[in-house]
């Protein structure tokens, strides 16, 4: 792979007289480039199909992961959950003010283990669920949101 730069070459007249070309060989960085791309399109997979409920929050509190066994269990699809509010769209009202303690302190880089919570289903029912939050954050170390990792733990609860 090269990438290359090209300008016009032009006499005293700014008359046209050919063309500088100065190319660089960006070989390996285009492989490095797809080899990150192809990792990430395996990690956005293995997200998606994971066995366990994941999702995930911006700084906002506005849901920005829904993997398919979260939008199974709740009956949202991701496309009905992106965006919302997590803690008012789909918390039991009862548990929001300390769900929404324990997504604050992931904010502010403490995660929580195995914390128990009830989500709202779309059919009003009730799935609990033992969550584990996690802080997210950019390549330059930033907060930018927060992730759970659940399990699904409503037959246990029963």
């Amino acid at each position: 792979y090269l990438l290359v730069n090209a300008t016009t070459r032009r006499d005293a007249g700014d008359k046209v007289i050919g063309v500088v070309g100065v190319a660089q060989d960006v070989t390996e960085a285009a492989k490095h480039d797809r080899a990150v791309a192809a990792m990430a399109n395996e990690l956005r997979q293995l997200v998606d199909t994971a066995n366990a409920p994941i999702f995930g929050i911006d700084v906002d509190g506005n849901v920005n992961e829904w993997n398919d066994k979260t939008a199974e269990i709740t009956g949202f699809r991701k496309e009905e959950a992106m965006n919302y509010p997590l803690v008012s769209t789909f918390i039991v009202p009862k548990l929001r003010q300390s769900v929404q303690e324990v997504l604050d302190n992931a904010l502010r880089g403490k995660g929580t283990s195995n914390y128990e919570l009830e989500f709202r289903t779309k059919s009003n029912e009730i799935r609990y669920l033992l969550v584990n939050a996690t802080t997210r954050r950019d390549a330059g170390d930033k907060v930018i949101g927060v992730v759970g990792v659940a399990q699904d733990v409503t037959e246990a609860a029963k």
